[in-house]
């Protein structure tokens, strides 16, 4: 289940925990009725967060933004997804070059490259 879908269930659970109908509930949170039945029905998957915040409000609920793993995880992860660019790109240009890198060497150079972008500025690390 992916996020949007468990958000749009507790949206429709929390209505009818409250026993709101659609309309009353189109009513109370200034949506209409037909945006309203979208949304709750998951056939609006380009529902604006406004709308949907709306909607959330108007049954009692809010929104929490929470991590879903730690800073220094993602950092990472931005570091290794943009080490082993920059080491493909000099790979291939080595390849043509017919000085092709061992597997072993790319792997070393990548995680340098990474010790080195995680040590260097984070504006830099998530450039592309």
């Amino acid at each position: 289940m992916t996020n949007r879908q468990s958000i749009l269930e507790k949206l429709e659970n929390r209505r009818r925990e409250l026993g709101i109908s659609q309309s009353a509930l189109a009513e109370r949170s200034g949506v209409s009725l037909p945006t309203v039945q979208r949304i709750l029905t998951g056939h609006s998957p380009a529902a604006s967060f406004e709308t949907t915040v709306a909607i959330a409000n108007a049954l009692g609920m809010e929104f929490d933004v929470v991590p879903i793993f730690p800073a220094e995880e993602l950092l990472e992860r931005q570091a290794c997804k943009k080490a082993e660019r920059l080491v493909g790109l000099v790979q291939g240009t080595s390849a043509l070059e017919a000085q092709a890198v061992p597997a072993r060497q790319l792997g070393q150079m990548i995680r340098k490259t990474v010790q080195e972008l995680l040590a260097g500025s984070r504006r830099r690390l998530w450039a592309e």
